[in-house]
């Protein structure tokens, strides 16, 4: 646990600090399989995080969501679904350590979670502790059932409550942007979700009546201005990711890509189990995520906007750059990109380049071409997908 003195002399509880110094890799159960789960699901979806090398590229985190939850003994201690988890949430919490990964869970700062189940409002200490007797690494802290209440000093409450049962944990705020968290939340909570849950579309907007679910570009657009507020230990997270759920191998491309260009937590949302090796493929690119998992934990910027093509940069450490050319359109479009035209600046990370001066080599993290900034870039790109590039200054291979 790590404390913070203040000047008058006061102790307040912090939240685990050196966890997260990226952002978070893992799997999270909710977008594929809502309240149909159970500790097989969670044991068969550690050994495929094993087996289909997604531990191998940094995935770690099991994360069990919503619906778990049984009821509170007599001394209000919460247990889990006997009939989901007969075997109890440390034997589960020890079989998925047992493969070198890290178990999740879930709860939320009302009286009730959004399933229904119980909440931990009123509970925060107790079910922290509970969590810390488990052996539980994570924990995502949901919004529902919660009138009336001040998200700050809600969510404030568990990160104390966590700091106090003595077990590291990455707390992640799931409370939908509303309270716009990214101002208040980097001394609380290692992540906070920018917007309402994501949708499994590219671009789409979908209202069934109390929630709302967003496509992938509709996230992005919402993390405009929001940069400056990301950076190690404490990300603006984008929600789960739907790769492999139904959309095209470019949209989840896509997808991917663009998480990993903002630096949102990379929370897979797919049945590990039986997916195809298109998505294994996708999901396991070491480029793309070595620029998710960049140390110097910068966000995006969009450095340029032509009708449907955007162009966005992220700066990388040791001189490097990725950039991302994404198409928003469902018409393919031609990319003819002058490097010379464009002087790279970002204002956060106080970098530069002017590609008049200096050649970069750049290599696709998608196609594996490879070319320098002395020639124009030209490239023809498909419905919904992007061109992924890292480039490396000659100087610093």
């Amino acid at each position: 646990m790590t404390v913070f003195i203040g000047a008058t002399g006061n102790c307040w509880a912090q939240k685990a600090e050196g966890l997260a110094s990226t952002p978070q890799m893992g799997w999270n159960s909710w977008n594929k399989f809502a309240c149909d789960i159970d500790e097989r699901l969670i044991r068969e979806t550690a050994d495929a995080m094993v087996r289909q090398g997604l531990k191998d590229v940094g995935f770690q985190y099991v994360n069990i969501d919503d619906c778990w939850q049984g009821q509170r003994d007599a001394d209000g201690n919460i247990q889990p679904d006997p009939k989901r988890f007969p075997s109890g949430m440390k034997a589960l919490a020890d079989y998925v350590h047992g493969k070198g990964l890290k178990l999740g869970i879930y709860s939320d700062a009302g009286a009730t979670t959004c399933g229904g189940r119980p909440g931990s409002r009123g509970h925060e200490y107790q079910d922290a502790r509970t969590y810390a007797r488990w052996g539980i690494d994570y924990v995502k802290y949901d919004w529902c059932d919660t009138p009336g209440l001040n998200a700050e000093a809600a969510y404030t409450t568990m990160r104390d409550a966590i700091a106090k049962a003595g077990r590291p944990m990455v707390f992640s705020i799931c409370e939908w942007g509303m309270s716009k968290p990214w101002e208040w939340a980097g001394h609380v909570g290692h992540s906070w979700r920018t917007t309402p849950d994501i949708y499994n579309c590219f671009d789409c907007e979908y209202s069934p009546g109390f929630s709302t679910g967003l496509g992938v570009l509709r996230i992005l657009d919402k993390q405009a201005n929001l940069r400056k507020f990301a950076g190690p230990g404490h990300w603006n997270d984008m929600d789960m990711l739907e790769v492999g759920n139904g959309m095209s191998e470019d949209e989840d491309r896509a997808h991917l890509s663009i998480w990993a260009m903002m630096a949102s937590p990379l929370i897979l949302g797919n049945d590990l189990r039986s997916m195809t090796e298109a998505t294994r493929r996708i999901l396991t690119n070491p480029g793309v995520i070595a620029v998710s998992q960049d140390k110097l934990g910068v966000q995006a910027l969009r450095i340029l906007a032509d009708g449907p093509l955007e162009i966005y940069a992220k700066p990388l450490e040791g001189d490097q750059w990725a950039l991302m050319f994404l198409n928003r359109s469902n018409q393919a479009v031609d990319v003819r990109h002058d490097w010379k035209a464009h002087l790279l600046t970002d204002d956060l990370s106080k970098r530069s380049v002017d590609f008049k001066q200096t050649v970069y080599r750049w290599s696709d993290l998608w196609s594996k071409k490879t070319g320098d900034t002395s020639a124009k870039l030209e490239a023809r790109l498909a419905p919904h997908s992007v061109l992924m590039l890292r480039l490396t200054s000659p100087a610093k291979p």
